[in-house]
């Protein structure tokens, strides 16, 4: 299954607060969607972004949580490659 890395613009008003709602809603929504598998997420408060990798069948089905859940998603990309430092030893 491929997977992706979703860059998410929240703009300036972006709260951690907003968090824990925020997960709830996208988890009620992935138990609806065959396929699309939340992974992680990193957050940089300083920019207001949110950076998260899933498991989905397609890019299309990537926005398509984004839309259900109420959240932005400003880029999708494909990972085609994951390195680490333990390869470069």
């Amino acid at each position: 299954m491929p997977r992706y890395i979703i860059e998410r613009e929240m703009g300036d008003g972006f709260s951690v607060d907003a968090l824990p709602a925020a997960g709830r809603k996208s988890n009620e929504v992935l138990d609806s969607m065959e396929g699309v598998v939340w992974i992680r997420s990193y957050i940089s408060e300083a920019e207001g972004k949110i950076y998260c990798e899933y498991e989905a069948p397609n890019p299309e089905a990537v926005y398509e949580h984004a839309r259900r859940a109420g959240l932005p998603a400003t880029k999708v990309s494909e990972i085609t490659m994951e390195i680490d430092p333990s390869m470069f030893r």
